[in-house]
């Protein structure tokens, strides 16, 4: 069974946003995607800028297959995780550490609120078992 953590929020395309202090929030993709992508080669992270809710925004790469990672929410990319072009294997090991993506600063305050939470979100893996 994928790793849920239950601080998290998480979307149906399998991003995960954990809020920061600040109002930023990290993202990156869960436990449950990484493991389906299988080991990771290449990862192509968003321009710092604006994004729009749902827009494809960064794409990683495995031997298996290339996969679109979508905002989860609009707002202003502030920072990526540069780590990730040298080594993407780092998303494998630790998905909700190390290998975060990017980090946004939403457009509104309450997105992150209408995301699914931990029970949610373990509601959709098991549907799509």
């Amino acid at each position: 069974m994928s790793e849920v953590p239950n601080d998290l929020r998480y979307t149906r395309s399998h991003e995960w946003v954990r809020p920061g202090g600040d109002g930023d929030v990290t993202i990156g993709i869960s436990d449950h995607a990484q493991e389906s992508l299988g080991d990771l080669v290449f990862v192509e992270l968003p321009e710092p800028g604006a994004v729009e809710a749902g827009a494809a925004v960064a794409v990683v790469e495995s031997v298996k297959a290339a996969s679109d990672i979508y905002a989860p929410m609009a707002g202003e990319v502030l920072e990526v995780n540069e780590r990730l072009a040298d080594t993407p294997e780092l998303i494998n090991q630790d998905p909700y550490g190390e290998g975060w993506l990017f980090k946004l600063r939403p457009a509104s305050p309450d997105a992150v609120e209408e995301l699914m939470d931990a029970d949610a979100y373990q509601k959709v893996l098991a549907e799509e078992e």
